[in-house]
């Protein structure tokens, strides 16, 4: 998670260069070949069912590609602090679809939790507060904020449903069986809308620092950060995984704030804090009823 946010915060730099489907259809080409040996079913995995070839496509669909389009775009559209207070939301969208699709309790602590990621995210795209000594956003930029935090919120729901999904897959394949059919998945469905916007592109503007931050890229959300997530869940239950979604929003701010030197006004430091606020009460450890 930590992985994931750091690079949800430096796609801001890498959006600014490349067309959105050319860059995600880049990152899911470099992490085929890297994971070419994983495809393979090893000799003591069941052969797939149409269960999970239907889980596996899911999996790809909302937590690769939606979740890529949505979160480039929104990033795109509004910053990498921004993202990472609505990432803030993660656990207490986990929550809901915990609920929803695995019948686990929701306490009254974490829909508090959700209210406090919600209130947040509403601070951080209302506010047209600027930092001292900046100009005051317009009407126009105003807008395409609000569109990309939208954008942010559906990736918020896009990985949340990538954690359930994920649990699922985790008891009966091994992770890097689905990480490389997951990522498959995700080429196979960008690669038309990446070959039209690689048409059009001008590769030789591209630096060499810009590609070895897209090859991090690529490694890191197709490969290591699904491996370690795949991995992680055969061990942990789908709301306990849910805690460590904290490290994304967290991550994301850090790079935003510290590395790619955005604002940091009044207004995005109460959002902030309220949604980690509501990361508290959500992953607070419950106190043990002592059995009758």
């Amino acid at each position: 998670m930590a992985l994931v946010g750091s690079y949800v915060g430096l796609s801001k730099l890498l959006v600014a260069v490349f067309p959105v489907f050319l860059l995600a259809w880049l990152r899911f080409g470099i992490a085929a070949v890297a994971m070419a040996g994983w495809v393979r079913r090893p000799d003591d995995e069941a052969p797939l069912g149409r269960h999970h070839r239907v889980l596996l496509f899911l999996e790809s669909f909302l937590g690769n590609f939606l979740f890529s389009v949505c979160m480039l775009y929104g990033v795109a559209m509004s910053t990498a602090l921004a993202a990472g207070v609505i990432m803030a939301a993660l656990p207490g969208a986990v929550a809901l679809l915990s609920r929803v699709f695995l019948g686990e309790r929701i306490s009254g602590r974490i829909l508090a939790g959700i209210g406090c990621a919600v209130a947040g995210i509403a601070l951080v795209s209302w506010s047209k507060q600027s930092p001292p000594g900046l100009p005051t956003p317009s009407e126009a930029d105003t807008s395409r904020l609000l569109l990309g935090n939208v954008l942010l919120v559906g990736a918020v729901l896009c990985e949340a449903s990538y954690v359930v999904i994920g649990k699922q897959l985790s008891g009966s394949l091994g992770p890097r069986r689905i990480s490389a059919l997951v990522n498959l998945w995700g080429l196979a469905l960008v690669t038309p809308l990446g070959l039209w916007q690689a048409l059009s592109f001008d590769f030789g503007r591209v630096t060499l620092p810009t590609w070895s931050l897209l090859l991090f890229y690529a490694l890191a959300a197709s490969v290591v950060t699904v491996w370690l997530w795949m991995t992680g869940l055969r061990h942990v239950p789908a709301a306990r995984a849910g805690v460590f979604t904290v490290m994304l929003p967290v991550a994301a701010a850090a790079v935003g704030v510290g590395l790619l030197g955005e604002p940091f006004s009044a207004a995005q430091a109460g959002a902030f804090g309220l949604a980690m606020l509501g990361v508290l009460l959500a992953t607070w450890p419950e106190r043990a009823t002592p059995p009758p």
